[in-house]
C-alpha cells in the first residue's frame, strides 16, 4: 500500500532519527582517524594524517597492510566463487531432479546450517592438520565455503523452483544435455540470485574473523580482520587513532561493493526472479 503524501515528512523524520546513532558512530570514527584525540565529536590538535601512515610506512612488528588486503580479497573472492559454483549445481539438482533420499538430504542441509562454526572448530582443526592445510588460506577458504553452503543451496533452490519447466523441457527435447540446460538456461535466468548469493558470500567472508584467527598462524597470511585485531593486543595500550584509521580502511571495499551492487540487488524479491 503506497504512502500518502502527508506521511512522507513523518517517514523522513523517523529515518533521520534512526540514522543518527549510525552516522554519529561513523563520524566519530572518521574524526578519530584524522586527529590525535577526540572529545565528544570535536578533534583536538587539528587534523593530520599521522594515523594513516600505516599505508606507506607500515606498523612495527606487523606485516604490510597491503599484504593483508590482498589476502582478504583473495579469501573473500574465492569463497564467494566456490560457494556460488557448488550451491548452484546442488540447488539445480535438488530443484529439478527426483532421486532417492532427496527429502533426507534437504533435511540434513538444513540441520548442518543450524550448527555454529565455533562448535566444529576442534574437528576442523584436526581435519586440516591431517590434510596438511592448517595455516593456509586454502584450508580456511574450503572451510568457510563449506560452512556457508547450506544457506547458498536453499537460497538458489528457491530461485530454481520459481523457473518454468517449459523452456528447459524444450531444450532437452532438442537434444541439450542436463549440463547444457543448467549452464545455458538455468543460470542466466537466476542471475539476480547468483548476484545476491555472491554478494552475501563476499560480505560474510570479508568480515570473517573466528576461522582465520583459529586456523592461521603465520602473519604473512593474515587477513585485514586479523591485522585489525592485532592492533588491540592485550588492551594495556591501544592506539585508538590508528585503530580507527585501519577500521575505516577495512570498511571501504565493503562500502564500494554495496554501492556498485545495490541496484542489481533491487531486482530480487522473495526468492524468485523479477520480470
Amino acid at each position: 500500500m503506497p504512502l500518502r503524501p502527508r506521511s512522507w515528512p513523518l517517514v523522513a523524520i523517523a529515518v533521520v532519527v534512526l540514522s543518527l546513532p549510525i552516522v554519529g558512530g561513523y563520524t566519530w570514527l572518521l574524526l578519530s582517524s584524522l586527529s590525535r584525540e577526540v572529545h565528544g565529536l570535536l578533534p583536538v590538535g587539528g587534523f593530520h594524517l599521522e594515523n594513516w601512515r600505516f599505508l606507506w610506512e607500515g606498523v612495527e612488528g606487523r606485516p604490510s597492510v597491503w599484504v593483508a588486503l590482498g589476502n582478504s580479497f583473495l579469501f573473500a573472492a574465492l569463497v564467494a566463487a566456490l560457494e556460488v559454483f557448488v550451491s548452484s549445481m546442488a540447488a539445480y539438482a535438488i530443484s529439478r531432479m527426483r532421486f532417492p533420499g532427496r527429502p533426507l538430504y534437504l533435511g540434513l542441509v538444513l540441520v548442518l546450517h543450524a550448527f555454529p562454526a565455533v562448535s566444529l572448530l576442534i574437528a576442523i582443526f584436526y581435519v586440516l592438520r591431517v590434510l596438511g592445510l592448517f595455516d593456509t588460506l586454502t584450508g580456511v577458504i574450503l572451510v568457510k565455503a563449506s560452512l556457508d553452503l547450506p544457506l547458498g543451496i536453499w537460497l538458489l533452490k528457491g530461485f530454481f523452483d520459481g523457473l518454468s519447466w517449459e523452456v528447459e523441457m524444450a531444450a532437452l527435447v532438442d537434444g541439450a544435455s542436463r549440463w547444457g540446460t543448467f549452464w545455458r538456461i538455468g543460470l542466466p535466468l537466476i542471475r539476480p540470485g547468483l548476484l545476491a548469493l555472491g554478494t552475501f558470500a563476499l560480505l560474510s567472508a570479508w568480515g570473517e574473523f573466528i576461522l582465520p584467527y583459529t586456523l592461521i598462524v603465520s602473519s604473512r597470511r593474515w587477513t585485514l580482520a586479523l591485522y585489525l585485531q592485532s592492533l588491540i593486543g592485550d588492551f594495556t595500550f591501544v592506539d585508538y587513532g590508528l585503530l580507527a584509521a585501519v577500521g575505516l580502511y577495512y570498511m571501504v571495499p565493503v562500502i564500494a561493493l554495496f554501492l556498485l551492487g545495490q541496484r542489481y540487488l533491487l531486482n530480487i524479491y522473495g526468492g524468485g526472479v523479477k520480470g
